[in-house]
């Protein structure tokens, strides 16, 4: 398998359950809300938007 590094430019809001499996996986579908143009990639991570 093939690795291709990012660079995160654009954050997007996303819907999904509280249902995570091992910590960090989502059980279900997550779905896409809308891209962020108020917060950048170095802002913070995940959870301090949750």
């Amino acid at each position: 398998m093939d690795v291709t590094l990012l660079r995160p430019d654009l954050v997007a809001e996303v819907s999904g359950d509280t249902a995570v499996d091992r910590g960090s996986i989502w059980r279900h579908p997550v779905r896409y809300a809308c891209l962020r143009a108020d917060v950048t990639a170095e802002d913070g991570r995940v959870s301090d938007f949750v």
